[in-house]
């Protein structure tokens, strides 16, 4: 049975956000007596989320590691964000965990916030149960949730525990494949009492449905049914243990992990039925001791590399490489609990290690001495949001680009980029929530203040007409002066052309060695045309001028193509253009009539809509939607699904902008910046 694996066995816990997963930990951690107390999040004194972002949001900004060990087998768990806008940080480690534990609310009504999480597990093929927060709250019928949530789900989901209600509350359960029923008591363990008789027909019904959901994968058990025979308990468990293994099917079980509910019953279906991490390893093609690195974390013993271990065991100071060929000694190497670390010498398969002194090793990389398995492949929520930010003190420039560099090191979903047009700094994430608490750490951790604010939305400008244009600089100063002519061609082209440059120029009117500094006159000017935007979709055609034998040279024929430029792009009649992007949300069919409604209440022009592929009851929307109606969208879009509605927008092209809409762009940008 895969509890008998003796390797440490990785349990990831995942959900929508509020769902109790960080709580769940806690439970855990207090059931098999790693602690003493039962941390809560409510005031502050949890295990995980000790950061202070973490606190003062009073949920997880990040992952959480922490380790127990239950009736002699080694757990480690992982406390993975529910927040979109930190769900990446998990990401990485879920690919190599053992099992997962989808954290799910009881009404059926929120069941759809589970469908993410679902979907991926069973993508990346990791087996996993559902547990059922907070029972003590539900006011509906377990099977309800059930088939709410079952569309989400690949295989099968087997309830494996029947509600005993007191009044209008879950006071107990039966264990359908014990046939024993338990008694829920605060603050100890469960009691163990006798099957209610008003319940022993739907424990029979429950058990028998239960039953032959097993029995499509075990001949065996199907016989015994048809021949209306009893099945031992230990069989039962068997083919429960091999449907979560081998992802047959998708066990259910229930409690509230405040009031530590459940939460043994749960640990023994992990204890016997969680596959050993020698399965991970065979689904990850991992053959010789190698150590995958999934975060990276700088603290107050410097960088450390979150690996977990699979293939062997990996020591301390043992030579590895990496698959770009890079070498590293591994160096000290820690078990982590939360924010604290305690040394180890030696990482057994499975282990969860933290390890210093591997610089060049990056978060996503494989490290060992022997074959490397393949990589793995992370997608990461489209990084919608954007911030321009710059030190609240010119004197921290240096200091914010080692802090920034720390933070990227550390949050592979965060994105510096510098917008040259714009002359921004920029930081790029996944949603408001993720970006502000970047900069909250850049001032905690780094004492870099910074102030941010939206970027500057990516308007351009062009012409409607063609104009013909003289420019001519001359001036005498004493001895040589300075002199060129130029009479340059201006023409609009087709929206997305660009800029063009020719010459027409013949008999030597302009001298072929100062015709590129007429062009880069004509550049010069196109940085900020008349309207304050940059000038595109226009051809420039030197046609003629004249020049001095003495006085011409190539920055006078360039402040002549500058002023023709400039007097050329005011007279063809310059008009506005604003960014267009390509818009393609996802959501729930509930939500769909409510997102198209938003976005058309933000100049969206709808293009399409049907069923997203391989997602029963989600739709896909297209869209096209000015750049500047995409600031507060993702909120505003979430708000309309329950959270659940995400999208990606890119460039698509320029379009025409007038109006009043234009005048109050055109306003903003005379109105000069304060000091």
């Amino acid at each position: 049975m895969a509890g008998e694996s003796k390797g440490t066995r990785m349990i990831a816990l995942v959900g929508p956000a509020g769902a109790g997963k960080t709580s769940l930990a806690e439970a855990m951690l207090f059931a098999a007596g790693t602690t003493d107390r039962l941390g809560s999040t409510a005031n502050g004194s949890s295990i995980g989320d000790w950061s202070p972002e973490a606190r003062q949001r009073g949920g997880s900004t990040e992952l959480n590691l922490l380790h127990l060990r239950y009736l002699g087998d080694q757990f480690a768990i992982l406390d993975c964000p529910g927040s979109i806008g930190f769900a990446a940080d998990g990401a990485r480690a879920l690919a190599i965990a053992d099992v997962a534990i989808v954290v799910v609310d009881p009404d059926p009504a929120r069941a759809p916030l589970a469908a993410p999480a679902l979907r991926a597990l069973d993508e990346l093929g990791i087996p996993h149960l559902i547990f059922v927060n907070r029972i003590d709250q539900a006011h509906g019928r377990i099977r309800d949730l059930l088939s709410a949530l079952q569309p989400m789900s690949v295989s099968p989901l087997i309830a494996r525990q029947v509600p005993i209600w007191d009044g209008e509350r879950v006071a107990g359960f039966v264990d359908l494949a014990l046939e024993r029923a338990f008694k829920y008591r605060p603050g100890q363990r469960s009691e163990r009492i006798e099957i209610p008789p008003d319940l022993q027909d739907r424990e029979i019904e429950a058990r028998t449905h239960m039953l032959e959901q097993l029995a499509d994968h075990d001949d065996e058990l199907l016989e015994q049914l048809l021949m209306d025979q009893t099945p031992s308990p230990d069989r039962v468990l068997q083919d429960l243990a091999r449907g979560t293994s081998e992802s047959l099917g998708v066990s259910l079980l229930f409690g509230s992990a405040i009031s530590s509910w459940g939460v043994r019953r749960l640990l023994k279906a992990l204890r016997h039925e969680a596959p050993g991490p020698e399965a991970a390893a065979a689904r990850l093609e991992v053959t010789d001791p190698a150590m995958y690195v999934f975060k990276v974390q700088h603290g107050s013993i410097g960088r450390l590399a979150m690996a977990r271990v699979l293939g062997g065991r990996i020591g301390e100071g043992s030579d590895s490489r990496s698959a770009d060929g890079s070498h590293a000694r591994v160096g000290s190497m820690f078990k982590v609990q939360g924010e604290k670390t305690q040394k180890v010498a030696e990482a057994r398969p499975g282990d969860i290690v933290a390890v210093a002194k591997i610089d060049s090793v990056k978060a996503g990389q494989w490290l060992g001495a022997g074959k490397l398995p393949p990589s793995i492949d992370v997608d990461y929520p489209a990084r919608n949001c954007a911030l321009a930010i710059e030190p609240a003190d010119r004197k921290d420039d240096v200091k914010l680009s080692g802090a920034l560099q720390r933070l990227l090191d550390e949050d592979g979903a965060l994105i510096v980029e510098h917008d040259d047009a714009a002359h921004e700094l920029r930081l790029r994430g996944i949603n408001d929530e993720h970006l502000n608490t970047v900069i909250a750490r850049l001032k905690r951790r780094y004492g870099v203040e910074v102030k941010a604010h939206p970027p500057r939305i990516g308007y351009r400008e062009s012409i409607r007409k063609p104009v013909t244009q003289k420019g001519r600089h001359k001036k005498q100063s004493g001895g040589h002066g300075q002199f060129g002519d130029v009479i340059i061609e201006v023409k609009p082209l087709p929206r997305g052309s660009g800029f063009q440059f020719d010459e027409r120029i013949t008999g030597g009117a302009v001298p072929r060695q100062w015709i590129p500094a007429v062009e880069q006159g004509v550049r010069d000017v196109l940085q900020k045309g008349p309207l304050g935007f940059t000038v595109v979709d226009c051809a420039v055609t030197l046609v003629d001028g004249s020049y001095h034998s003495v006085d011409s040279s190539e920055l006078a024929f360039r402040i002549a193509g500058r002023i023709a430029m400039q007097e050329a792009l005011t007279a063809a009649q310059p008009h506005l253009l604003e960014p267009m992007h390509r818009l393609t949300v996802v959501c729930p069919s509930s939500a769909t009539s409510r997102i198209t409604s938003a976005v058309a209440g933000r100049r969206g022009q709808m293009l399409g809509m049907g069923p997203r592929d391989g997602w029963t009851g989600w739709d896909r929307i297209e869209a096209l939607i000015p750049e500047a109606e995409l600031a507060g969208l993702e909120a505003e879009l979430r708000s309309q699904s329950q959270g659940l509605a995400t999208y990606e927008a890119e460039f698509d092209h320029l379009t025409e902008l007038n109006g009043p809409l234009a005048d109050k762009v055109l306003q903003q940008q005379r109105v000069p910046e304060p000091a």
